[in-house]
């Protein structure tokens, strides 16, 4: 299937699989015809004469891939005066690329972040008020609303099936791959959830804490479908939905239902990993605080024995993360009780931990690494 000769059928080719989502069957050789095309091409970047479109796919491709690719391929197509040529406005393929390429760019290359989304921008919208290609006039409307890195990847691949199947030059063996992956990938994912639905019920959370916490148990799952939606990712899929869960209800305990005295020794509880300590706690705490407690001690032995992934003591880690989160949250109950309104900073400094984001990552590493790295 990536047998072409040509680099750009190739990276077209390589481009449709990833948005399809089916590039991970065909890594190993998306690897080699990226390493093979940069090693061509690495010393004259400021002299290449292709089209902005194949220019600039290959410069997106190659950054997502990880490799170090100079902006000085965007100064090719500048006038001497720095401006973009205006000629570059009879490729609407060209521009289109120009403005996904645009998010590769990395923290100290704004100014031509900005010089090209200002620029392609203007462009792609007048070319949708015109719509001189159908397909074409799709695509970039799509991208235009919400650009195709900032969203869901499966809900992508749904998309952007059902759109490749009316592109003119659509290849139907990649469209039929697409579609049998897609269901079968999904029925992977209906699977995950069961199994990790019978845990989470087992738990009783949802149960016992439903006068006031969040039963948030298909939200919590997709949250993870979204962030691990590949096939052999299904035990880290179906663990952080049930930490999304906890999470969530960790959350209605801090901002919701506790008081400042139980939301301590809560915080020191969890601090300490000591269940001694639950005796001093209400029992709606007792049983909040023993269903993290368990699960993370089983997703530990998990970790080590079942998995054999590592001597390395995730647990450690985890408390550290959830000791973090748990003082924030109680920072913010804080706030909360004495009526303060912290400065934007403040709240930043809070608020990128309390969103649980580095608490999920923590366990996304832990339970997709393998070997893991000490």
């Amino acid at each position: 299937m990536l047998n072409s000769v040509d680099p750009l059928n190739q990276l077209e080719l390589i481009d449709d699989l990833e948005r399809l989502r089916v590039s991970y069957h065909f890594q190993g050789e998306i690897k080699k015809i990226l390493n093979k095309i940069h090693n061509n091409n690495s010393s004259n970047y400021k002299q290449r004469k292709e089209s902005l479109h194949a220019v600039t796919l290959e410069f997106r491709l190659l950054r997502q891939y990880g490799y170090d690719i100079p902006t000085e391929i965007f100064d090719n197509f500048r006038d001497e005066k720095g401006n973009f040529r205006p000629c570059l406005k009879d490729d609407c393929r060209g521009i289109l690329s120009m403005y996904e390429a645009a998010f590769f760019l990395k923290e100290g290359e704004n100014a031509i972040f900005d010089d090209v989304r200002n620029f392609t921008t203007s462009y792609l919208k007048e070319y949708v008020k015109e719509n001189k290609d159908q397909y074409l006039s799709t695509v970039v409307s799509h991208e235009l609303e919400l650009p195709r890195y900032w969203r869901l990847p499966r809900l992508e691949a749904r998309w952007f099936i059902d759109v490749y199947e009316t592109r003119p030059d659509m290849n139907s063996i990649v469209l039929e791959l697409a579609k049998l992956d897609f269901n079968t990938v999904q029925a992977t994912h209906q699977e995950d959830m069961k199994s990790a639905s019978r845990k989470w019920k087992k738990m009783g959370l949802g149960d016992q804490l439903s006068s006031f916490a969040r039963d948030s148990w298909m939200m919590s799952f997709f949250w993870a479908m979204g962030m691990t939606s590949e096939p052999q990712y299904g035990y880290c899929r179906s663990m952080a939905g049930i930490v999304n869960a906890l999470i969530t209800t960790m959350d209605d305990v801090y901002d919701v239902y506790g008081t400042l005295d139980e939301l301590e020794i809560l915080t020191e509880a969890v601090d300490r990993w000591d269940v001694n300590k639950i005796d001093q706690l209400p029992h709606y705490m007792k049983i909040f605080f023993l269903a993290l407690y368990n699960f993370f001690n089983e997703l530990d032995f998990d970790t080590i024995n079942h998995l054999k992934k590592s001597v390395i003591n995730s647990i450690y880690f985890y408390r550290i993360y959830y000791e973090h989160l748990c003082k924030n949250y109680l920072l913010e109950a804080k706030w909360y009780k004495d009526g303060y309104t912290p400065a934007l900073k403040e709240y930043m400094d809070d608020a990128w931990i309390s969103i649980g984001a580095p608490v999920m990552l923590i366990h996304a590493y832990f339970l997709s690494t393998n070997p893991l790295p000490k």
